[in-house]
């Protein structure tokens, strides 16, 4: 069973990969990424001009702020991990939220991260935020952001691009330092995505987060005029009936769920003791004792479950 770091909140446990797991899936298992610098060929710009894009607009509240963010609802289906989101949260910290419940360590997990930092809008009055949803793709651009504790340093300007079809690009226009140079103490500083899920104890009136996984990319590649493509493989979560489920090829250990009529994947256990819960309710031969399985399960967020008594 993985071990498990805790960040106990009043309200919320979160729960986050440890330090051992987070540089071992290179291949991200849930994505392949790409590097591209500024000797690769000119079609690979993944830079998007975005005040040349319709709908296109400035936001005040993302602009003069600090540790701010602004709820933004999505025209399209965005596949995250493989579930659909239409609603995301841009953060002046140079990271979009993705998840449902809003907490006060947003920086954890759940993120889409071009370059989470400690940036602070009100240093200068040309820091903004842009964003622009054209239909097909959402691109948000960090521009001419200041680090809080480093404002000599230099200007930031970077986006992140989500696009219907799941694919996720990070593009850099003025990156002044080396990103492993930039403080960590008072704000994370990551490069990367992070999902989770969370489940909602009725009886005990909290919420636990669950990390299931996280991609860390390579901050020393992050410079001036380089990017980064993430390509979505398949999961689970397109498994649409025990047929499917049983033949699946995709590299996860997906099993069937005929209770609840859907997939549960074995590496993430509270999804996995759903369905196993439901199983020992429905047979007596089970020798599962309540320790083992609890009565109450409460309800799963991010893959819209709810189990009651």
């Amino acid at each position: 069973m993985l071990k498990i770091n805790a960040i106990d909140l009043r309200a919320y446990c979160i729960l986050t990969m440890p330090d051992r797991k987070r540089t071992r899936d290179m291949d991200h298992i849930y994505y392949t990424s790409k590097f591209y610098g500024p000797t690769d060929s000119p079609d690979k710009d993944l830079w998007v001009n975005i005040e040349q894009m319709d709908m296109g607009r400035v936001h005040g509240i993302l602009s003069n702020t600090h540790r701010q963010t602004l709820r933004v609802n999505l025209s399209f289906d965005f596949p995250f991990y493989g579930h659909s989101l239409r609603e995301i949260h841009v953060a002046t910290g140079g990271f979009i939220y993705t998840g449902d419940v809003i907490h006060k360590m947003l920086t954890a997990t759940q993120y889409i991260a071009p370059l989470m930092a400690n940036f602070d809008l009100s240093i200068s009055q040309n820091s903004t935020v842009i964003y622009c949803d054209n239909g097909t793709a959402l691109v948000v651009q960090w521009d001419r952001v200041y680090l809080h504790d480093a404002s000599h340093l230099g200007s930031f300007t970077f986006q992140a691009a989500l696009y219907k079809d799941g694919r996720i690009t990070f593009a850099y226009k003025e990156v002044p330092i080396d990103i492993n140079k930039i403080n960590s103490v008072n704000h994370p500083v990551k490069v990367g995505l992070s999902d989770a899920f969370v489940v909602l104890h009725k009886i005990e009136q909290r919420r636990t987060i669950y990390e299931y996984h996280r991609v860390e990319l390579l901050k020393s590649k992050i410079a001036n005029v380089t990017a980064v493509e993430m390509l979505p493989l398949p999961t689970c979560l397109q498994l649409s009936s025990c047929e499917t489920c049983v033949a699946a090829q995709i590299g996860f250990s997906c099993s069937w769920c005929s209770r609840l009529q859907r997939y549960t994947l074995e590496q993430s256990n509270r999804l996995s003791a759903v369905c196993f819960n439901f199983r020992a309710r429905d047979s007596a031969a089970n020798n599962v004792s309540s320790a083992d399985v609890p009565v109450v399960l409460t309800s799963i967020v991010r893959t819209g479950l709810t189990v009651g008594a």
